[in-house]
């Protein structure tokens, strides 16, 4: 016979957290009758009660890795009256639901993992509900053991027993596993060989002798070696061809680090956060050559654990790639392409099904990248949105990311980096293939940069949709006020784009523009006066030049100053003619590239930069060398315009130090584009400023801004990153305005 009740539609972050075995035993505990299961649309729970305490409850006592974005109830009709509470089997579908990022190892299974007593003692492949892999095993939605990498393990009887417990934290915990039925550790170092426990200790031992290890990860491989070995470090550069680039340390705790840092390393995200290098234990000088600060991040899944806890020392853990070419994802990979870098090799045969490398934030919370924790966690768009058709938005080429749009939500990828290096595409191709089928995901247009020789607007014409355009500083800032809710139809505000070149109107070159923007429109009003780049691209990767352009300039009479001493020995006189006849000399009014300028005028650079943006960074680093100084040097702004005549004038006869003079730098830059801003927020009656582009990640800039437009309201990057890796869900935002 029929009988009353409800239907609950549960949305958000709620499949693989343990989700229904806590909504069963919250069920138990308030005596109600029915069932659970995962749909496509996140979790379904059927009462025949009354489901108001129940509701009450679900949010109170949301299990860790859980978040519940809505709850639905609806009147349901029982064909018969339940018995009890059960757990019914997952339903298929158009997937709706939130996918649960990898989550690091928590407190329960460390404790196991150094319980003799526990039969999963030591295993480096101990999880839960509450942590492990997730995204980085799966192959298809809905996210169950036969769909992932675990489907390779059948379970024994003690996992199968715990897997179908709800009472048990192990409960449809896919990944799970242990000794007897899981995934197991091997090491491999020219002709030796070792398994499980044994393959361990090698590995310890290699890194104890200053080897350098590769180790399989749950997203990719790092290769390892002592951090405080300064031979170990000098041959990991020599071999990996990294000459400067920082390396990321892994510390095997947080202890004398400031509460807020150790809180931050301590999520589940467990990302590098950047730390000031004299609050860390000594480390090779070779870490972070130049810079004040080094990016630490503790282990973060139980093989890391065990390394850690038996080197009891800080390791290098950097990204396992040749330079130019992505992580290795397989055994099969890094046996190969690393052979020349690593002296060995800790692998496992659990399969990688998707790259994902370490997040990087700043102890504030500033995301510099965003991967592994917080990836492919849902985006809500701000108010005022609509529901908008399905949209891909296919990011820049850099730091690329890119974004699946649908409704009043985004998804925004990994970071995946440069589309220009080989292999990357592919991971790409990879990656998208995985989110569309995972999300039932099919767009009805693409959304894409400007710029006609970006990889991705050649791969947006090559996949037969509507193709959408957008600007790339727009983009900048569109994600910038949509991560912080500016409503659609809050009207325009002032922008600052500040990065090194981007596609703009006409087909400028833009990189420190003053904007009016809102999310269907961008105008430029004013910003940096646009320069040459002698010889094109290379101005990018050579200080010198920018400086070269800048004295050409603004600088009469340049070639008398201290400060063009180096640049007399090069080759400036064919250049000088190339950027008088307009040849191979594009004009751009890049920020960026104004920051390569003084750091050659310093000389706190070579001659050519071995990473990208490493004039800037050293530049900063030099400046928050010495503190806050008085100087003289302003950018003033004439009739609405920057004038960096005056600006060089000044800092040119500024006599100090170079730590001084590049703090200087620093601050007449971000109060000349406050005062920019400033005269035209009034101008234009707009009391918000929001900013955005790479620029702003550096963080001496972003707080003499803060500091001299205090009387605004000022929105900066955080959550998502300033730079390129936010791109795509720029675009997203400005695409889904179109439909609203």
């Amino acid at each position: 016979m029929n009988s009353n009740g409800t239907v609950l539609r549960i949305q958000g972050r709620v499949q693989g957290v343990g989700f229904r075995p806590f909504v069963w035993q919250l069920a138990h505990k308030l005596n109600l009758t029915g069932d659970v299961c995962n749909d496509a649309a996140g979790v379904e729970v059927r009462l025949a009660d009354k489901e108001g305490a129940f509701i009450a409850a679900l949010y109170a006592h949301c299990p860790p890795l859980a978040r519940i974005d809505s709850v639905q109830a609806q009147a349901f009709q029982w064909p018969q009256p339940p018995q009890g509470f059960t757990i019914r089997e997952s339903a298929g579908g158009a997937m709706q639901t939130h996918i649960v990022p990898d989550a690091a190892t928590c407190p329960d299974c460390l404790r196991e993992l150094n319980d003799p007593a526990n039969r999963r003692y030591r295993y480096p492949f101990i999880n839960c509900t509450h942590c492990g892999p997730r995204l980085t095993i799966i192959r298809a939605m809905p996210y169950d053991r036969p769909l992932t990498a675990m489907a390779d393990f059948p379970l024994c009887a003690a996992c199968a027993r715990e897997y179908a417990d709800p009472s048990d934290r192990r409960f449809h915990a896919q990944p799970v596993a242990c000794p007897h039925c899981g995934p197991q550790l091997f090491w491999r170092a020219g002709a030796e060989r070792a398994q499980k426990e044994a393959a361990l200790q090698a590995a310890v031992a290699a890194l104890q002798a200053g080897l350098i290890v590769a180790v399989k990860g749950t997203g990719g491989f790092h290769l390892a070696c002592d951090a405080q070995n300064p031979a170990a470090v000098a041959r990991l550069r020599a071999r990996k061809r990294r000459p400067a680039k920082p390396l990321a340390v892994m510390l095997p705790d947080a202890g004398g680090l400031a509460p807020a840092i150790q809180a931050r390393l301590s999520t589940p995200a467990a990302p590098i956060v950047l730390v000031d290098k004299q609050v860390l234990p000594a480390l090779s000088s070779a870490i972070a050559p130049g810079l004040n600060e080094v990016g630490v991040m503790l282990p973060s899944n139980p093989l890391q654990h065990l390394l850690m806890q038996a080197l009891a020392r800080p390791l290098v853990m950097t990204s396992g790639n040749l330079n130019g070419r992505p992580p290795a994802l397989t055994n099969e990979q890094a046996l190969d392409e690393l052979a020349t870098i690593a002296d060995g090799f800790l692998l496992h045969n659990r399969d990688i099904l998707q790259r994902m490398d370490d997040a990087v934030m700043r102890a504030d919370g500033e995301v510099l990248r965003r991967a592994r924790g917080f990836v492919p966690d849902a985006i809500a768009l701000p108010p005022g949105f609509r529901e908008a058709p399905p949209m891909l938005c296919l990011g820049a080429d850099l730091k690329n990311t890119f974004c699946l749009a649908r409704g009043g939500e985004a998804v925004l990828s990994q970071h995946l980096g440069d589309l220009s290096e080989e292999g990357v595409e592919a991971q790409w191709r990879q990656a998208l293939d995985t989110l569309s089928d995972m999300y039932d995901f099919h767009p009805q247009r693409v959304v894409t940069d400007a710029h006609p020789g970006y990889r991705t607007t050649q791969l947006a014409q090559t996949m037969g949709l509507p193709v959408q355009r957008v600007l790339h500083h727009h983009a900048h800032l569109a994600a910038c006020m949509a991560e912080h809710r500016w409503p659609l139809e809050g009207g325009p505000v002032i922008g600052l784009a500040l990065d090194g070149i981007g596609m703009g109107a006409n087909g400028q070159l833009w990189g420190g523009e003053c904007l009016r923007v809102d999310y269907r429109q961008c105008e430029r009003l004013a910003g940096l006066p646009a320069v040459a780049l002698p010889g094109g691209d290379l101005a990018a990767r050579q200080p010198w030049r920018n400086l070269l352009a800048q004295f050409l300039a603004f600088v009469p009479g340049w070639q008398t100053l201290p400060e063009a001493a180096a640049l007399l020995t090069k080759p400036w006189r064919p250049l000088a003619r190339a950027v008088a006849r307009e040849v191979n000399s594009p004009r751009a009014s890049s920020c960026g590239r104004l920051f390569d300028a003084v750091a050659a005028a310093l000389g706190c650079v070579g001659e050519t930069q071995s990473y990208e943006g490493e004039a800037a960074c050293l530049l900063e680093a030099l400046a928050t060398r010495g503190g806050a100084v008085a100087h003289p040097v302003t950018l003033p702004l004439v009739e609405g315009e920057l004038d960096m005549a005056a600006f060089w004038a000044q800092w040119l006869r500024f006599d100090a130090p170079a730590c001084a003079r590049a703090w200087a730098f620093h601050d007449a830059l971000a109060q000349g584009l406050a005062t920019l801003a400033r005269h035209h927020a009034r101008a234009q009656g707009l009391s918000v400023i929001a900013c955005g582009g790479g620029v702003l990640h550096n963080r001496l800039l972003r707080e003499r801004l803060t500091f001299y437009l205090r009387d605004f309201t000022l929105l900066l990057p955080r959550a998502l990153p300033a730079g390129d890796g936010a791109i795509a869900f720029g675009q997203a935002a400005i695409a889904a305005a179109t439909f609203s």
